[in-house]
């Protein structure tokens, strides 16, 4: 079953998710591709599955997922907290075998942030993410967020963007 999901454009984006793998290149050495391409397809599952069907879910390469969708408020870190527990729920190869996965979650609210475009609230989610990097919990996106620096998308000095232009 093919699913078509509605763009967003800059005056209606939500809140837009950024999530990362934790550890993925291990589970590529260590159990083979075929294992990861497994772990891949169930993380985008979960989003999908945990955004439901008005949101907008991506693969932006790796082990990156993006996810917009409109949340209220009160019940964003509910929901985030949610979102966390299922992206570290094992995964079970099609062998029997279980990979134990984690993900690192950055979020990003236009109230916040102080601006609707995707593009600045995409990038405070990603820097949001990497300041919670391997911390077990969701990492909410501040103003400061919104300003730093990326190279190809990516924060200058994070893994994989020792060369300019050039991301992980």
């Amino acid at each position: 079953m093919t699913r078509r999901f509605r763009p967003f454009s800059a005056q209606d984006s939500g809140n837009p998710r950024a999530s990362d793998q934790d550890h993925f290149k291990a589970v590529n050495d260590t159990m083979g591709h075929p294992a990861g391409d497994s772990v891949l397809a169930a993380t985008a599952a979960r989003l999908t599955a945990w955004a439901g069907p008005r949101a907008s879910v991506g693969r932006l390469g790796g082990d990156e997922f993006a996810v917009v969708l409109q949340l209220p408020t009160a019940r964003l870190e509910q929901r985030l907290a949610q979102l966390v527990r299922m992206l570290h729920t094992p995964v079970v190869l099609d062998d029997g075998r279980t990979v134990d996965v984690a993900a690192s979650v950055g979020a990003a609210t236009p109230r916040v942030i102080g601006s609707r475009d995707l593009t600045v609230l995409q990038r405070a989610a990603d820097a949001a993410l990497y300041d919670g990097k391997h911390s077990g919990r969701a990492h909410l996106a501040t103003a400061a967020h919104a300003t730093v620096s990326s190279i190809n998308g990516r924060r200058a000095g994070c893994p994989g963007t020792a060369l300019w232009g050039r991301a992980a």
